[in-house]
């Protein structure tokens, strides 16, 4: 076995985002273990980012037309039998979630879910809402499967590229499909994708009350970001939940993200961790969310974030 094997995901034309940030997290993985990276999807592979993988399989099939595990699962196995590589990466999506698990038990492995990063030889998942990372080793003799968790690991540096790209046709039986296929899944209806927003700021229950939520509507408005927020606020109702980032809320992974008046429990950090760049304002100097921050203000942030806002202003007129 050698080789890292990258299941992406896509839903008619639309490629599921997470899917470039798991061809990634193979592509860290080939080059850790200086092999070659291959990826495959499930339809066809146009408008394929996949610049680092040296060919990709396109399974195609009329009963992979529309998604059942069953599927998926009999013609993955397929392909991952013929290529043999040494891991099997996925992006940590309901639809993988739903299949993932039975292709690594046909090889008599397990799924290492939702991983956030490596180390020599291991895996790191969190635990206890990212209170706890663990480290898990791949102890089988089949390949390794893993999936990786949203924002976890940055795609922007991938490319358009043009790997050999092969039609794989596996050998399915409409009686091996014993469920119909169905609507896919849908989160419920919401206001704003925060986890598509290049730039987010994010405000605090150091806004203290909701009519001062407008001072950092106005810098969110200057910066051209959506506005998020920590679940205290959401739970107060001052703004809607879809606005919540955090480990019962939203997982982002912005180009910039701006907290304002965060404390920075552990529960908000996994939502924002995979962001590039974390600039917090916040009054006490000891707020762990100067931990994970490249940027700290201590300062009260009804002096700081006006000032900021009238300096983005100025900076955009001149």
């Amino acid at each position: 076995m050698n080789g890292a094997l990258v299941i992406l995901e896509r839903r008619g034309a639309a490629w599921n985002r997470m899917s470039w940030e798991a061809l990634a997290a193979g592509r860290e993985l080939a080059e850790r273990a200086e092999q070659p990276l291959w990826c495959a999807v499930a339809g066809n592979a146009d408008g394929l980012l996949a610049g680092p993988a040296t060919r990709a399989y396109a399974l195609q099939h009329e009963l992979l037309e529309r998604y059942t595990p069953d599927a998926y699962t009999i013609a993955f196995e397929q392909l991952v039998r013929q290529v043999d590589p040494a891991y099997v990466v996925f992006p940590h999506t309901y639809q993988v979630r739903d299949f993932a698990p039975r292709l690594a038990a046909r090889f008599g492995e397990t799924l290492i879910a939702d991983v956030v990063g490596f180390g020599p030889g291991v895996f790191v998942r969190q635990l206890f809402q990212g209170k706890l990372n663990a480290d898990y080793r791949h102890t089988g003799q089949g390949p390794c499967f893993v999936s990786v968790q949203s924002g976890a690991f940055r795609s922007e540096g991938l490319a358009p590229g043009s790997p050999e790209v092969t039609v794989f046709t596996p050998r399915l039986e409409a009686s091996e499909i014993r469920s119909l296929p169905g609507e896919p899944f849908r989160m419920s209806a919401q206001t704003v994708d925060l986890a598509s927003a290049p730039v987010i700021v994010s405000v605090g229950r150091g806004i203290k009350g909701q009519d001062n939520i407008p001072i950092v509507e106005e810098l969110a408005r200057a910066l051209g970001a959506e506005l998020a927020a920590s679940r205290p606020i959401c739970d107060n109702g001052w703004l809607p939940m879809d606005r919540q980032v955090g480990s019962s809320g939203q997982t982002v992974s912005p180009k910039l993200y701006v907290a304002v008046g965060i404390s920075g429990a552990i529960q908000h950090l996994v939502g924002m961790k995979g962001s590039k760049s974390v600039i917090a304002i916040n009054k006490d100097r000891d707020a762990p969310i100067f931990e994970v921050a490249d940027y700290g203000v201590v300062g009260d942030l009804f002096e700081v974030v006006p000032a900021l806002t009238a300096a983005v202003k100025k900076a955009k007129s001149a």
